[in-house]
């Protein structure tokens, strides 16, 4: 969901500890549509291209963190699908450290929620949490809006995206959203063979074979995910204690949930799963492949993998290297604008 009707401007949001910007954000969401109504969503095709151009500066800008040294691509790196690589768990100003692994950032108008957790229904808001998370870029939005103010760059980008130059957190949002629904990756060895454009291996072919068997119930084609959430059967890390979706619902059923992350440019995603505790595809492929391995949560769907053996392994690493979108890696639209 992309493009509320943004009216209230200079809203004050500090309120992600603990949940809490999910309050935030239903509060503001209902409150603009009570104002203005919803208005027709805005496709990446359809956004306006000075809007886009600033949310890129915006994303690669330090000055929107607390001590301005750390920017949304301080962990979302372009050359790693826009995830975090080599990196278990987010990082943060002043050397925090987060809960969860950073996920990649690729073909998100496409998802109807954001976060492992779906904590954020709105690609625009979706920026809120870590703007104004304690331990990522942990500033407060009447700070980000002085800093912002006070360039000498960023009233004529404003203007020039927004007719105005009135500087807004509504707009600073809707900047960032519209930069980051233009991050689509389609152009991958495997779009290319869907396409008839080009071939697989022998091996890569018997690795989709065996995906579409063993995986494609939840990285379902051709965005590699369903979109659902999903326990993973994963033994619980006894220092995050990361119990999923039920800190959002506080629905039992949620408990150990995350969203299914799509599989595109896997290959350099790594580390992998929600706390980034694996750091090679094998071991991925190993813990699901070994039911035995599995936590008493494990989805059923996950139970229905059973054994994988070492040639299936094999073959379906050699299918996931196919999905590499050097192009979307290498995009200079989707790099850091001041180089």
């Amino acid at each position: 969901m992309r493009g509320l009707p943004w009216t209230l401007q200079g809203v004050w949001v500090d309120l992600f500890m603990h949940g809490r910007i999910i309050v935030a954000a239903t509060i503001l969401m209902m409150i603009a549509v009570l104002i203005t109504g919803m208005q027709s969503v805005e496709t990446p095709a359809e956004s306006d291209d000075a809007r886009v151009e600033l949310g890129r500066h915006l994303f690669y800008d330090p000055l929107l963190s607390l001590d301005s040294t750390t920017s949304c691509a301080s962990c979302h790196q372009q050359f790693s699908a826009f995830a975090h690589i080599d990196h278990a768990l987010s990082h943060g100003v002043n050397g925090r450290i987060g809960k969860r692994n950073v996920p990649a950032l690729q073909n998100l108008a496409d998802q109807p929620t954001f976060m492992w957790d779906g904590a954020i229904e709105n690609l625009d808001m979706q920026a809120l949490s870590p703007l104004t998370g304690h331990d990522e870029m942990g500033e407060t939005l009447p700070h980000i809006l002085t800093k912002l103010k006070s360039s000498r760059a960023y009233p004529s980008m404003f203007f020039a995206a927004f007719g105005d130059s009135v500087i807004s957190i509504p707009h600073v949002l809707e900047a960032l959203g519209s930069f980051c629904a233009t991050l689509v990756s389609v152009s991958s060895r495997y779009d290319r063979y869907m396409a008839g454009r080009d071939t697989l291996a022998m091996n890569e072919k018997r690795g989709l074979e065996v995906f579409r068997g063993k995986c494609a119930s939840c990285h379902a084609e051709p965005l590699f995910t369903n979109n659902t959430f999903r326990s993973n059967g994963l033994p619980v890390d006894s220092a995050l204690r990361d119990t999923g979706r039920i800190r959002i619902t506080f629905d039992e059923a949620d408990r150990y949930r995350f969203k299914v992350p799509s599989l595109r440019n896997v290959a350099v995603t790594h580390p992998y799963m929600h706390d980034g505790r694996f750091k090679r595809l094998r071991d991925v492929l190993g813990h699901y492949g070994t039911p035995s391995g599995h936590a008493d949560h494990a989805d059923p769907l996950v139970k229905t993998i059973g054994v994988l053996r070492d040639d299936q392994k094999k073959d379906i690493i050699a299918f996931l290297l196919t999905l590499t979108d050097d192009d979307f890696l290498r995009n200079p639209k989707f790099g850091d604008p001041r180089r």
